[in-house]
């Protein structure tokens, strides 16, 4: 797997689910972590891969956000994280492991 990130946030925990599922199955990534804030309303999906996967997958979320109406709040793409991203990163992937 690849060293980019790509990163979603949308409103609501049903998005972000259909979403990990659109970029899972536009492209090889794979999630790295997801959060959950204001009691769920927002979620942020983090997902892993090579620059180009990473690309695709976030275009997919994001059609996929259009055409079932899901609020998009933000998306991106990190190329190449910095060790403090990836240390961020990970200590959110530690939370779900428990």
């Amino acid at each position: 797997m690849g060293g980019s990130y790509g990163l979603i946030e949308v409103s609501g925990v049903v998005a972000a689910i259909d979403s990990l599922d659109a970029m899972c199955k536009a492209a090889e990534v794979s999630l790295v972590t997801w959060e959950r804030k204001l009691g769920g309303r927002l979620v942020t999906i983090i997902v892993e891969g090579t620059v180009s996967d990473v690309k695709a997958a976030i275009e997919a979320a994001t059609e996929i956000c259009k055409a079932n109406h899901h609020k998009l709040a933000a998306s991106g793409v990190i190329a190449s994280p910095c060790e403090e991203i990836r240390k961020l990163a990970a200590k959110s992937a530690k939370r779900l492991q428990k």
